[in-house]
């Protein structure tokens, strides 16, 4: 359906200068070796430049413009706006809302099964958040690795994205085999290809969005974690509430990752522009630091604070509910809630002015998220559990696109290295989360109680990664406009 509306939408041809945001630094490597831009020469800065944009691609954010070659498409190629935008919220929903969050929702009913237990559960959570960071780390040297060992083939993105989403529904459909030794193998492998369909489905959409003078629809991309969440979630509860077993959605949910994936396929096709301007040119216009060695690390301590203060009540949210509210009818609607507050925030995070310190933005959107911990302790109800869903899920985009902006006010010249700093710090803290749910749950009376202090150290997390940055605004006043 998609690609239909592709076909009602083409254009002739695609002359518009690419004015990318970073998608269009990673265009070479997403959109493969394009014969009239001959290979560089200078390993150092297509690493740069590469890796510019696909940590810009993991955080979910967009780089300021940048000129670059125009490129002609046929016309059967030339994708309307709106469908490539669709097609890049699908491509995520799939990767990040079923390869990646669809065990949240399901975990119920594998306890239920008695399939797993809560400890095994935690070291299986973090088997995906850990093939996540390899994969994430993986797309991150690819350029590198690629400038130095010339005999290796050119890189396609729209086929890697291909291929991703078809590994991720095979990885979801292997999930219901009754072979439990297998499922953190099965687990991890489907991080390292959501992580991978979520890096080249950026730069591809994103190069091609700035090619058709759509930029602005960029945030529409973004908003498929949270409408996948919503999917599962929903499918999840209808499918506790018939009793069917945790196998059965497995096999739903890799069915409706096959069925999307076939919805998508045709917008992936062709190349994404080429840039003009190298990476090396633009750093040697850019000062080679805004800011102290002292303020990068805090930031990067804090950054790694919110990916272990989130992951908690992402990666158990409906057990946790169960375990307070139990016998409710609407303990499965948190996490579609959650959902919800993605797609919000993703829409609105990008529409934001982009003046003003993100350093108050972000420990503004960490209170956020530590008062929603906080909402369904206080409160353990419907009320409470329902309202510090959407708190969660409101700052989940925000958050990254702040952060990985203020390492390029930072560090200019070399924000590809830095922003892959922060990003490993981010999915350490995401590996760290579960383990240490396991262990108190471990020394606990209670199911309950473990959660209890399982959500008051997340929520501490976040109170303390806001403080870092109240005192970075206090200790470190801006001193130019933030870019």
């Amino acid at each position: 359906m998609i690609e239909a509306a592709s076909r009602h939408h083409e254009r002739t041809t695609a002359t518009a200068p690419v004015g990318s945001n970073g998608g269009c630094a990673w265009a070479s490597s997403y959109g493969g070796r394009v014969r009239s831009s001959p290979r560089p020469t200078a390993p150092r800065d297509i690493a740069d430049d590469c890796g510019s944009f696909l940590h810009d691609a993991l955080a979910g954010t967009r780089s300021p413009m940048t000129t670059a070659t125009p490129l002609e498409l046929p016309a059967r190629t030339a994708s309307a706006p709106w469908s490539v935008a669709l097609a890049g919220m699908v491509s995520l929903a799939i990767a990040m809302g079923i390869g990646r969050f669809a065990f949240t929702p399901l975990l119920p009913m594998m306890l239920h099964d008695g399939t797993l237990d809560l400890p095994t559960a935690s070291w299986l959570a973090s088997a995906n958040y850990l093939g996540y960071l390899a994969g994430a780390l993986l797309c991150t040297f690819q350029p590198w690795i690629w400038a130095r060992v010339r005999w290796l083939p050119a890189i396609v993105g729209t086929t890697l994205v291909r291929a991703g989403l078809v590994t991720t529904a095979l990885l979801t459909l292997g999930m219901a085999l009754p072979l439990p030794s297998s499922w953190p193998v099965l687990r991890f492998a489907a991080g390292v290809a959501s992580a991978v369909v979520f890096v080249y489905t950026s730069g591809w959409c994103l190069a091609r969005l700035a090619q058709l003078g759509a930029s602005p629809l960029g945030g529409v991309i973004y908003a498929g974690p949270g409408g996948g969440i919503i999917v599962s979630g929903l499918f999840a509860s209808g499918m506790v509430a018939w009793q069917w077993r945790a196998s059965t959605g497995w096999v739903i949910f890799g069915v409706l990752a096959l069925g999307l994936t076939a919805a998508a396929w045709g917008i992936f096709r062709g190349r994404a522009p080429v840039p003009a301007a190298s990476a090396s040119a633009s750093a040697s216009s850019a000062p080679v630091a805004a800011g102290s060695g002292r303020e990068v690390a805090l930031l990067t301590v804090a950054y790694g604070l919110a990916g272990f203060g989130y992951i908690i009540t992402a990666t158990f949210l409906p057990v946790i509910a169960r375990v307070a509210l139990p016998g409710s009818a609407w303990i499965d609607m948190f996490w579609p809630i959650f959902g919800a507050g993605v797609v919000v925030g993703a829409l609105l995070a990008t529409r934001l002015p982009a003046t003003g310190d993100r350093r108050l933005r972000l420990a503004g959107s960490y209170l956020l998220q530590s008062a929603g911990i906080a909402a369904s302790l206080w409160s353990p109800s419907l009320a409470g559990f329902a309202i510090g869903s959407l708190m969660l899920g409101l700052p989940f985009t925000a958050i990254t696109f702040f952060a990985m902006q203020e390492v390029r006010r930072l560090r200019p010249a070399l924000a590809a290295s830095y922003m892959g700093l922060l990003t490993a710090t981010y999915g350490i803290g995401q590996i760290v989360g579960p383990p240490l749910v396991a262990l108190l749950l471990a020394h606990s009376g209670s199911a309950g109680e473990g959660f209890t202090h399982s959500l008051e150290i997340a929520a501490a997390a976040l109170f303390a990664g806001a403080l870092l940055y109240l005192w970075m605004v206090r200790a470190h006043p801006l001193r130019v406009r933030p870019i």
